[in-house]
């Protein structure tokens, strides 16, 4: 359980500092839609790790208490990217549609990317 939580706080903190460039973006550069649509995107991602993460610890505490697991709220996250996408498309004029859906697979990104810098951590550790 402790792995869940330290993992997800580790995305989270990558994501806020992903987010923190897109403002920048958002800001200074002749691109404002295109980073509009990725702090979408980026931000309906960081709500689905969030969910998944809540699902997972009581994904976690069910096995411990040897009950049965509903789902692992896979229409509640699918839902939320159909928001974000309705959203841009709704207001295609201030938000990029391609870019939200690259917001979306971001935390996906960020946990592959993770892993494997953890994977090169763990093996010069291993060296030492």
């Amino acid at each position: 359980m402790p792995d869940i939580r330290k993992h997800f706080l580790r995305y989270t903190k990558y994501i806020f500092y992903l987010l923190s460039i897109f403002v920048l973006g958002f800001g200074f550069t002749p691109f404002p839609d295109v980073f509009l649509g990725l702090i979408l995107g980026t931000s309906f991602s960081l709500l689905n790790l969030w969910l998944m993460k809540n699902r997972m610890e009581k994904f976690d505490r069910a096995m411990d208490e040897g009950r049965k697991v509903r789902s692992l709220g896979t229409l509640s996250r699918m839902a939320s990217a159909g928001v974000a996408v309705l959203i841009a498309l709704e207001f295609p004029d201030f938000i990029h549609l391609i870019s939200t859906v690259f917001g979306l697979m971001m935390v996906y990104f960020v946990i592959m990317i993770d892993y494997l810098l953890q994977q090169v951590l763990h093996k010069k550790r291993e060296e030492r």
